[in-house]
């Protein structure tokens, strides 16, 4: 899956807070994310660039959160 994503590309992501687990699905519409984290101080959206730092295998400063930063849907960004 990871092959999948290019650098430089958007993509929409639901986001699940308050979740057991942590995990990522691909869905048709882009990904759903369950984080453990709450949606207070920032803690959801710092999860949401960790785990999917972790899911590409690249570095948190290239996944940019473009819309939806108080939302459970955003668009992210890859950047080189």
């Amino acid at each position: 899956m990871q092959d999948e994503q290019k650098k430089g590309m958007k993509f929409s992501v639901t986001v699940k807070p308050r979740s057991r687990q942590e995990k990522i699905e691909k869905t048709e519409k882009g990904y759903i994310v369950h984080i453990k984290e709450q949606p207070v101080e920032n803690r959801a959206n710092k999860a949401l660039i960790r785990l999917l730092s972790e899911y590409f295998k690249i570095s948190k400063s290239q996944v940019v959160i473009i819309s939806g930063m108080k939302s459970k849907h955003k668009i992210i960004a890859i950047n080189e």
